[in-house]
């Protein structure tokens, strides 16, 4: 990645931009890449070079009009995304040159962003860790755990999507809260990592012809918190091994987004949270917005101690952004999906 510095001119722009809206799965050919002059900061404003941005599944969801906080899709503007970037110049009070940052960044080099967009990135940490463990993600599975799923030692917590940019944490904060852990994930070799290398207890492959029989003798004694990531017939089999007073964490539906013909809920709701008594709720990780800097030091101590191993599944170069997302959304990734942009 040195030489992609090099070879960027620092006057140019490259911007991925949304060409088409998906009618269907997403494809590479619905982005195209523009280059422009590079924005200037004007008053109480900041120009931030992208080194690095996340790619996260739910992203999918904003092109396809289902999340309504992301607002109506369009075409013909900067991917969104969140990125780690360096200070460039600063015309904002608080920020200085060379200075790294996270911001709004989008798919592109550079971008301009008032002061109060912008949080610093401390250095005693990998940098890509603030757009991982420490950012969106890493939020997302510490919140929607404890806050929503609030797990008590010994019980048992089943995670879908496991190896993802959630899952993979999620499963390992449920056993530093002493749980029994069960990941869901797509083939033999991440059911093998989940449990070599990030602690599950055990782990099942939703691709396997026996996986109904697999998941049930993964849980013997039934699951007190399902975290769904995936919705579908995935939710739809955990329902009937939830536990009386059980918790289901509806984080995202990840197998309903890549699709122009969404499937219906499941079965068993509402019968069976009525007759289980299951509390099924879903979250957003802007509603612990207060909460934020002391889940981060928690989070962070956790990583610096060694009970927390995130994993950021890396992509080389902005130009590989979109084959990066739509190899995500084939369940390519383990862990947070990073592009590289810069140094």
């Amino acid at each position: 990645m040195a030489n992609l510095e090099k070879e960027t001119n620092m006057t140019e722009n490259r911007q991925v931009m949304i060409d088409s809206l998906p009618d269907g799965k997403l494809q590479e050919s619905n982005y195209r890449i523009e280059t422009s002059p590079a924005p200037e900061p004007e008053a109480d404003e900041v120009l931030c070079r992208t080194l690095a941005v996340t790619i996260g599944a739910g992203t999918r969801a904003g092109l396809q009009g289902s999340a309504s906080y992301a607002g109506a899709p369009r075409t013909n503007i900067v991917m969104n995304g969140l990125g780690v970037a360096r200070v460039e110049k600063s015309r904002a009070s608080g920020f200085s040159e060379s200075d790294l940052v996270t911001c709004p960044s989008g798919w592109q080099d550079y971008s301009v962003h008032k002061g109060e967009m912008l949080s610093r990135v401390e250095d005693d940490i990998d940098p890509a860790h603030y757009l991982g463990a420490l950012g969106t993600n890493g939020l997302t599975a510490y919140f929607g755990l404890l806050r929503v799923g609030e797990p008590n030692s010994g019980e048992t917590v089943l995670v879908s999507a496991a190896a993802g940019s959630v899952g993979h944490l999620v499963g390992q904060i449920a056993k530093l809260k002493g749980c029994n852990t069960v990941g869901i994930t797509s083939t033999p070799e991440k059911c093998q990592l989940l449990e070599d290398k990030l602690g599950y207890d055990s782990s099942v492959s939703y691709r396997s012809e026996d996986f109904r029989q697999e998941l049930k003798a993964a849980c013997p004694a039934g699951v007190d918190i399902y975290f769904d990531n995936t919705g579908g017939d995935i939710l739809g089999l955990a329902l009937f091994r939830m536990n009386e007073h059980s918790r289901i964490v509806c984080c995202g539906v990840v197998s309903q987004y890549d699709t122009s013909n969404p499937a219906g809920g499941p079965r068993g709701i509402p019968g069976l949270l009525v007759n289980k008594r299951i509390r099924m709720q879903g979250f957003l990780v802007f509603d612990y917005l207060a909460e934020y800097e002391n889940a981060k030091d928690e989070i962070k101590g956790w990583i610096k101690s060694g009970e927390l191993k995130p994993i950021n599944d890396d992509f080389q170069g902005l130009e590989k952004a979109p084959a990066a997302f739509v190899d995500l959304l084939a369940g390519g990734n383990v862990g947070t999906r990073i592009v590289r942009v810069a140094d």
